[in-house]
């Protein structure tokens, strides 16, 4: 079929409804039209398509494309300055990137009650190959986006970059510009996509460098109108352009250091159950997701798995949702309650569902993508065992039983991706971190964040006294960047990139360090170390609640 101009986009719209079968709409089912799509009563008359454009969740044979009209991205009804009606949207698929072979084509909806989100479920497409898809609204049409299917049997390799915390207050978003132009056939996105807080607070030194619009977000207005303001960023729609992503949430997409239904702060509690169905609703309708995290009420499920043919398996987890609340009043503590039994990062549902992966895995490759510090991360040199309580060290019964799990499975390679704490590390995973001499069995890649913080400073890994520690951390840098990953047949090679500012915008990126998982051998080893840029005066985060200065510098 050839590909639609931008006149015959809306003359062929009979013959499009006709395919509209192959649009499946993930929040809702079609409404029945005689003759066709439902057409809008009135014209669009200013670019709808101000977010960008985004794909999601590959498959062998398909993949996620999204998008949602807003031609006023910052109306604060939330509703992007979109009528309040239903407005057809085609969408096509080209297997080149001028369309001049469309694939697939159809027509889908976007309604009110969904903020006018597109979430199309493209079928029947080849594997592992490279596609691009754009939409049209009227007589607008959007930038068009790539994305690529995973392959069905073996594979070579896979490039992928995994990216969290991005606080549009603390920086540019450079990193993820430097991201799109590697041209990674994956994004795995590790959580606070965006935050909550209202205008400066938690403000770098010297001041905000950007500023949220409106205040803390607690309405579902609030929260689509945030996501609109991060997805009017140039570099971040750049990145969602550059390739599909999987996407998993941390705590600030609803709020800090929330747990199951128990908010950080007891007089939020009331009103909370609430709060998290607002959030949980909007981050479904900005992100490309399939119907099967569609939110019901305030639960949504999040945890699923991503499989790059037989070269990796990505178990994607939700360390928020299911959680027990943290323990000893959350913060760093030496904590009993971390090693109560009965208590779970995951929930005992989705840490049954992760063990029979293990078990069921064929996969070279089994990763975890989540969202905290999954090693024991010990601050006290002394006899205290002084931890995160946010992280899985709050919850050790929990990690013993997810490790275990994967070794009793005879998991060929199990790797831990991690985001959350703003600062780049590796390390080593084992069954007992009090033994030094314990057998590793898995290796943890943990990325910066991408702006959150401020620009932290460069320093040699090798003086941070948590290396001392924990012997089994093996690197640590200061800076803001990504993770950007060869996962090869003999080894995964992680590049942990770095961008010298992101208080002035533009800044190139460059490879801080690079380590090495090889097959069959759990843990990291460094191969490469850039020496240690030039001394400046960082701007870091500060009052940052019960993580502290921690989790923006890297010190306890």
């Amino acid at each position: 079929m050839p590909a639609l101009t931008r006149r015959s986009f809306i003359v062929c719209g009979t013959v499009l409804g006709a395919t509209a079968g192959i649009a499946r709409l993930a929040h809702a089912k079609p409404r029945p039209a005689a003759g066709g799509p439902p057409a809008a009563r009135r014209p669009l008359p200013v670019d709808p398509f101000t977010l960008g454009v985004a794909c999601g969740d590959p498959a062998h044979d398909g993949f996620v494309i999204w998008t949602r009209l807003a031609p006023q991205p910052l109306a604060e009804d939330g509703l992007g300055g979109m009528p309040a009606e239903d407005v057809p949207v085609h969408w096509e698929v080209a297997s080149d990137e001028r369309f001049r072979k469309v694939v697939r084509r159809g027509v889908a909806v976007a309604r009110p009650e969904w903020a006018h989100s597109v979430h199309v479920e493209v079928e029947g497409l080849r594997p592992d190959r490279e596609y691009w898809y754009r939409f049209k609204a009227g007589r607008h049409l959007s930038p068009a986006g790539r994305a690529r299917t995973a392959p069905r049997g073996t594979a070579a390799s896979l490039l992928a970059a995994f990216a969290s915390c991005a606080r549009y207050e603390h920086g540019y978003f450079t990193a993820y510009r430097r991201l799109a132009e590697d041209r990674p056939d994956l994004v795995l996105h590790l959580g606070d996509y965006l935050y909550e807080y209202s205008q400066d607070a938690h403000a770098v030194l010297g001041g905000a460098v950007r500023h949220h619009e409106g205040p803390e977000t607690e309405t579902l207005a609030d929260y689509r109108r945030r996501h609109a303001q991060y997805k009017t960023d140039p570099d971040l729609q750049a990145a969602h352009a550059a390739a599909p992503w999987v996407v998993v949430w941390d705590d600030h997409e609803l709020a800090d250091n929330w747990a199951g239904d128990t908010p950080k702060l007891p007089e939020q509690q009331p009103y909370f159950r609430d709060r998290r169905e607002a959030a949980f609703r909007a981050y479904y309708e900005n992100m490309p997701l399939r119907r099967t995290s569609v939110p019901r009420g305030a639960d949504m499920r999040l945890y699923r798995r991503i499989r790059w043919g037989r070269l990796a398996t990505f178990h994607m987890l939700d360390t928020r949702q299911y959680r027990d609340d943290q323990g000893c009043g959350d913060g760093y503590k030496d904590c009993p309650e971390a090693f109560d039994p009965a208590r779970s990062i995951t929930g005992e549902e989705q840490e049954r569902w992760l063990l029979d992966g293990f078990r069921r895995s064929r996969a070279r490759w089994d990763i975890l993508g989540q969202q905290v510090f999954f090693a024991q991360r010990d601050s006290d040199a002394g006899p205290l065992k002084v931890t995160s309580q946010d992280a899985w060290d709050g919850y050790v019964a929990s990690r013993e039983r997810i490790t275990r799990g994967w070794v009793d499975a005879g998991v060929r390679n199990a790797v831990v991706l991690t985001g959350d704490v703003h600062a780049h590390w590796a390390g080593d995973l084992k069954l007992d971190y009090d033994d030094p001499t314990s057998p590793t069995v898995g290796s943890e890649l943990v990325t910066s964040s991408v702006t959150s913080g401020g620009d932290g400073a460069d320093a040699d890994p090798a003086t941070h006294p948590w290396l001392e520690i924990n012997p089994h951390l093996r690197f640590y840098n200061n800076q803001r960047g990504y993770v950007l990953a060869t996962i090869g047949k003999d080894a995964i090679t992680a590049d942990f990139k770095v961008v010298p500012a992101v208080t002035r915008p533009g800044e190139e990126a460059y490879v801080r360090a690079t380590f090495v998982i090889e097959d069959r051998v759990p843990g990291v080893q460094q191969t490469y170390l850039r020496p240690v840029e030039p001394a400046a005066t960082p701007r870091m985060a500060v009052d940052l609640g019960t993580q502290t200065i921690e989790q923006e510098t890297g010190r306890p």
